[in-house]
């Protein structure tokens, strides 16, 4: 399995820390967002990992070259031209993750232990094109599955609703992205969008014709930090994650 870590964010919700670094590099319990999520990684035995940058990319790159790459195979997918989005940028990035092996993505903010393994065995049992890691919790957006198959998309704020399956939406479940998915190398020959776009806007586009599933996570810890506010909490989330 290889991975594929989006770290280009700007970072804006938790400024002033991002005033002057980027939010990969924001420290938790004194380690930065970027080493937690590589650490995690490396730990589940994933050793080819692709980083997107943006916002001060170069000290992300700097990071990575003091601490010799964690002993792993980074590739720099380098955006600092301009801002991609999920999906331009595994776009961008397809170079670096061709091949055989499923590709998990996830975002450097994203705090959990949630268990790798299982959600691997669960995609290839299934024989999906991706499988997406959901939540039971509250959102303004969420994805609509039915079975565990992808058929929708709404917005509970806007009243937008993008329907993939019409026949199926009707009888469909609520669920909340948690920012993890994993991909086949396939579904990358499958992109006919450009430029900036996102990645959830390919999956509902891939799963009128393709299996796009729920990973329904329940027990594992999970917080994506996006408030300033937030960060009282992810100290201690972290506390209990390094405990264990």
């Amino acid at each position: 399995m290889k991975a594929m870590l989006f770290a280009a964010g700007l970072g804006t919700r938790l400024k002033p820390l991002t005033d002057n670094k980027p939010k990969a590099l924001v420290e938790i319990g004194g380690i930065t967002l970027l080493e937690r999520c590589i650490n995690q990684l490396k730990e589940n035995g994933i050793r080819d990992i692709v980083i997107n940058i943006h916002h001060f990319g170069d000290q992300i790159k700097d990071f990575l070259k003091q601490h010799q790459n964690f002993g792993l195979s980074i590739a720099i997918s380098d955006e600092r031209d301009a801002l991609l989005d999920t999906g331009g940028a595994i776009l961008k990035a397809k170079p670096w993750l061709t091949g055989s092996e499923p590709i998990l993505l996830i975002n450097v903010d994203i705090l959990t232990n949630l268990n790798f393994k299982a959600l691997l065995d669960d995609h290839l049992r299934n024989k999906a094109l991706a499988t997406l890691v959901v939540r039971r919790r509250s959102t303004s957006r969420y994805l609509l599955f039915k079975e565990q198959i992808l058929v929708g998309w709404e917005n509970k704020k806007s009243g937008e609703i993008k329907v993939s399956r019409p026949g199926e939406i009707a009888e469909a479940e609520e669920f909340a992205f948690s920012g993890i998915h994993l991909i086949q190398p396939q579904l990358l020959d499958k992109i006919t969008e450009s430029g900036k776009f996102a990645i959830i806007d390919l999956y509902l586009r891939l799963a009128r014709q393709h299996t796009i599933r729920a990973f329904v996570d329940s027990s594992s810890v999970w917080m994506d930090l996006g408030k300033i506010s937030e960060l009282s909490q992810a100290e201690e989330l972290v506390r209990s994650l390094d405990a264990d």
